[in-house]
């Protein structure tokens, strides 16, 4: 039991006893009564991932049972994974809180069931994952010098946009800007105000390939910032740049909404009000695979 949680029963037998008066006992029972809600966490059992089912883990972590146990060796995971409080809890488990946190929006209450934590604890160790995971990773959503985004393979991807599309035969992936709403904040309130969405939010700017993963990915920068201000800052057309050509000796590029400047390696729809029928079907194949892949 919690500890706040004794102190609180032995109050409550000191006053039956006579040994503390009334003015003590509400003053002492109310010093130890938690601010924040006194969930039972105490009464779930603890957790272990070998009581689940393949159906339990793919639908609450997104991971069959057996991926999960490759999945932390493959993420380099310690033993232990230690909180800034110095809580120590088992990577097998943490992996599965992280999991179960980002694989579809839910508070930290619903996940004590589960794992028979309070909802602290739930936080912080999420969030040691999450921060083991990015310090450890982060270098691969900003470089292209990675196994996968080979020539050939790159060269795939266009292959696969241009099957498509019938459109672009040298695109191999597509660039756009998110908004994340967060809290009006109390300070800058206008750096971080988004007028297109009439939000106060962060931006990110993502590079989706066909196979489904982020080639790239920049941010946060404040919710003011233009795709095209995002896009300079990030450096990512310096990087498609140095890309390798392809065999027939076009430059590859991405393909944005009209937001980002037309170039070599980024290619955007036609604009105007008087484009032409091919420009307007042109448009509308590179929109519609654009969409499949986002």
């Amino acid at each position: 039991m919690p500890k706040w949680r004794t102190v609180r029963d032995h109050l409550l037998y000191a006053h039956s006893e006579s040994l503390i008066d009334d003015e003590e006992f509400i003053l002492l029972f109310d010093l130890y009564t938690a601010k924040s809600p006194d969930l039972p966490y105490w009464k779930y059992d603890e957790f272990d991932l070998d009581k689940l089912s393949d159906d339990e883990c793919i639908t609450e972590f997104r991971f069959l049972k057996g991926h999960i146990y490759i999945l932390v060796d493959a993420m380099k995971l310690p033993e232990v994974i230690k909180c800034y409080n110095g809580l120590l809890v088992d990577r097998v488990e943490a992996l599965c809180i992280f999991l179960k946190r980002f694989a579809y929006p839910c508070r930290y209450l619903d996940m004590m069931p589960r794992f028979g934590r309070p909802v602290p604890q739930l936080c912080m160790i999420s969030n040691a994952v999450m921060s083991f995971l990015y310090t450890q990773w982060n270098h691969l959503l900003s470089t292209f010098d990675q196994p996968w985004l080979t020539s050939d393979n790159i060269e795939e991807f266009c292959h696969a946009v241009f099957q498509k599309s019938g459109a672009l035969e040298n695109c191999f992936g597509f660039v756009d800007g998110t908004v994340r709403p967060i809290c009006k904040p109390g300070k800058n309130q206008r750096v971080l105000y988004n007028g297109h969405k009439k939000v106060h939010a962060i931006k990110f700017q993502s590079l989706a390939v066909p196979n489904g993963l982020v080639a790239n990915l920049f941010g946060p920068v404040e919710g003011k910032r233009h795709d095209s201000a995002m896009l300079a800052q990030s450096d990512l057309y310096n990087k498609l740049q140095q890309l390798d050509p392809l065999p027939n000796e076009n430059p590859v590029c991405i393909y944005g909404d009209p937001a980002y400047p037309h170039r070599p390696q980024l290619q955007c729809p036609f604009k105007g009000a008087r484009i032409t029928p091919e420009q307007q079907e042109w448009n509308k194949a590179m929109s519609s695979v654009r969409v499949s892949v986002h």
